[in-house]
């Protein structure tokens, strides 16, 4: 991150969560950036800035409860509306941070959190960009979720992700892959806030993608009911941003600026 970014603890509702915000631009919206199941802020890298200074956007990049450098879980134990209480959180964040004009760009579980707050918290959110959002559940996405308990329990991927997580990962992971692996949740569906969107979206995703199939981008792009872009990249996965991060780079800069 930029050194002149600010790195804070921000109250939100009793739970200590980590920001970033680079605020450079007077005026201008705010991208604010959600990761994926297993993200966190340092694992974007250094595509959030760079999006920032190609669009003359101020940045906004944190870490939920239980990932990277914010609190530990309350309580690990998810819901089937479990997304849907990360897009108030959110909504509480962006309270907290004056931020009115947001621009979400939305990973994974972050893209879906994205759309869930363009539909529930609509006056803050000036746009949705999202890259392998998922809003229902499908075969190859349990597949890729059992492939990687299987790398936890048989490879380097605990050590890696305790470098991002620390004392976190155990409880982070299992979060995320008992979760989706329930039986309760097969039925987990948001398509029904969709058609509440009505801001501008750019759905991207990796042809390759390996937790979800390119049903969940047209079903995002049949519902919505702001404008919708949509970019299939080839031979690219899950990581859009990190596998053709100039293609996606240079897409964002065309939506953002078609947004203004």
């Amino acid at each position: 991150m930029e050194h002149n970014a600010s790195n804070n603890l921000v109250n939100v509702n009793g739970k200590e969560l980590f920001v970033t915000l680079y605020q450079p631009y007077k005026n201008r919206p705010t991208l604010v950036f959600l990761h994926d199941s297993l993200g966190c802020i340092t694992l974007w890298r250094d595509f959030p800035m760079k999006l920032g200074k190609l669009t003359n956007c101020n940045v906004m990049v944190y870490d939920r409860e239980g990932y990277g450098k914010s609190q530990s879980f309350s309580n690990p134990e998810r819901d089937n509306f479990y997304l849907e209480k990360e897009a108030a959180i959110l909504n509480y964040l962006l309270d907290e941070l004056n931020i009115t004009d947001a621009l979400l760009f939305g990973h994974s579980d972050g893209g879906s959190i994205a759309l869930l707050t363009a539909s529930n918290y609509p006056s803050k959110i000036k746009g949705v960009i999202t890259e392998g959002a998922h809003v229902f559940v499908e075969y190859v996405t349990l597949k890729g979720i059992n492939e990687a308990i299987e790398a936890y329990h048989n490879t380097d991927l605990v050590a890696r992700l305790k470098k991002y997580h620390g004392e976190n990962t155990e409880a982070m992971f299992w979060a995320w892959a008992k979760t989706w692996n329930t039986e309760a949740f097969r039925s987990w569906n948001i398509e029904s806030f969709l058609s509440k969107i009505k801001c501008p979206c750019l759905i991207m995703q990796g042809e390759d993608d390996e937790y979800g199939t390119l049903f969940q981008v047209e079903s995002i792009v049949n519902q919505v009911n702001g404008t919708s872009e949509k970019l299939i990249l080839p031979k690219v996965k899950h990581n859009p941003h990190k596998e053709a991060p100039e293609l996606v780079l240079k897409a964002c800069q065309e939506f953002i600026t078609k947004i203004g």
